[in-house]
């Protein structure tokens, strides 16, 4: 009987796959033990509309970032859900992250790892940008204490500050890009997330029935990244002005049309007065 060889970077591969496949299935059980939602409700309907306003108009209108690696999903905009940094830790739940170029979320939202944002799950990335809403004045969220803190530890790009009664300071927003370890949080200038490729602005106007100053996404060049409807409206309002255009065309090639009639006739009348009076016209 001849033996069968196996070449050691085979035997070094089936053991990497295993101890791989021990800490996937050791993970999994461990986040069968974990809470992912605790029926908490929002705090008031200015942060649900905000929420919400801060992750429609990007799964509506935006092309999402330039480039992502094969087979990933080009970002993850997620409203007042579980961001598990860590297997044993509690999550904190932004009011909104955002993440770019990671694998997403699996097709069933019921299994328990497609319920909340697992860092470990996404390729190890964390939301490239948080944002808080803050909604008291006696310090209960955290904003601009425990949790710039946590979520400078966890070293996530851009953490955001809307603050739109102004009831932490006299600023509504307030921008924070991580500088490293060594430097932690650094409030930016202007409202340009450079590494994201987008902005964040704070814009008065209408949504869904209020008026009031919201905090709304922009690109590069500070253009409003539309709602849904904005963009419906758009539309709309281009195929109107091309169809008006188009009307205004055609009446002026009939304008056209009847002023080259009206100097034929003209000419014919000019021809036949001259023959009239014993004058042939010239050719």
């Amino acid at each position: 009987m001849s033996a069968v060889s196996v070449a050691p970077e085979s035997r070094q591969l089936e053991e990497w796959e295993v101890e791989l496949a021990e800490v996937r299935a050791m993970t999994e059980r461990e986040m069968e033990h974990l809470v992912t939602e605790d029926d908490t409700p929002v705090d008031n309907i200015l942060s649900e509309k905000q929420q919400r306003l801060l992750t429609e108009p990007l799964y509506s209108t935006w092309a999402g970032p330039e480039g992502r690696a094969p087979e990933h999903r080009g970002f993850l905009a997620l409203a007042n859900v579980g961001l598990f940094y860590a297997l044993r830790q509690p999550p904190l739940v932004p009011d909104m992250m955002l993440a770019l170029d990671v694998p997403g979320l699996g097709p069933d939202l019921s299994q328990k790892g497609n319920r909340s944002y697992f860092v470990w799950v996404q390729d190890g990335k964390s939301p490239a940008v948080v944002v808080e809403i803050v909604s008291n004045s006696n310090q209960e969220g955290g904003e601009d204490g425990e949790k710039l803190r946590k979520y400078e530890a966890i070293g996530i790009p851009y953490y955001v500050i809307f603050d739109p009664w102004r009831l932490l300071s006299d600023r509504m927003l307030r921008i924070h890009q991580f500088a490293g370890a060594s430097q932690g949080y650094i409030e930016q200038v202007g409202g340009l997330l450079d590494a994201v490729g987008l902005g964040l602005n704070l814009w008065q106007g209408e949504y869904e029935g209020t008026e009031t100053l919201w905090l709304r996404w922009t690109d590069r060049e500070g253009r409003l990244i539309p709602t849904g409807a904005e963009w419906a409206r758009q539309e709309c309002q281009r195929a109107t002005e091309a169809e008006q255009q188009a009307e205004q065309e055609r009446q002026r090639a009939e304008q056209e049309r009847q002023r080259a009639t009206e100097a034929e006739q003209r000419a014919e009348r000019l021809t036949a007065r001259l023959r009239e009076l014993g004058i042939e016209p010239p050719e």
